[in-house]
């Protein structure tokens, strides 16, 4: 089973991409999408679902998890985040992918045991479960593969 993770935004989208064999799981690839800042929102959107497709052939996964939205101080960017999220589900969905939402929560939980770990108790974490040399960066490629893995839990296959 290869389940792409994907930690959502606007101007970079993490993405990790695992497989999970029996109950043994093998890091294959991480990363970040990053979007042309000095470009409207609009083309950005367009520049994720491409490169949101280019992944998805790249890779072939069978399922997808992505990290549901949280509470945003700032109501301008989680529109943004918002409206960036709706693109990715549109080319998940489109692509025929079983798609799986978990909350930060739920990530947390998954990875560290305690629903309100650091993001570098996280990356720790991940750095041992995946038998990893250096800690995964940056943040956002971290997120996703404990996304990723966060699924690989409690999907039940």
């Amino acid at each position: 089973m290869r389940i792409l993770g994907i930690d959502p935004g606007y101007g970079r989208i993490g993405f990790g991409v695992i497989d999970k064999i029996g109950n043994t799981f093998k890091l294959i690839d991480f990363g970040v999408i990053e979007t042309d800042k000095n470009a409207d929102l609009n083309k950005r959107l367009l520049e994720i679902y491409e490169k949101m497709n280019e992944l998805i052939n790249k890779y072939n996964p069978d399922e997808a998890a992505v990290e549901s939205l949280f509470f945003f101080k700032n109501v301008k960017t989680a529109i943004q985040v918002g409206e960036a999220r709706g693109v990715i589900l549109l080319t998940l969905q489109q692509a025929g992918l079983v798609i799986a939402e978990y909350t930060p929560y739920q990530v947390k939980q998954a990875i560290t045991g305690y629903g309100r770990a650091e993001k570098g108790q996280i990356q720790r974490m991940l750095k041992t479960i995946f038998n990893l040399k250096k800690t995964p960066t940056p943040d956002d490629a971290a997120d996703a593969i404990a996304i990723a893995f966060c699924h690989g839990n409690y999907r039940r296959f």
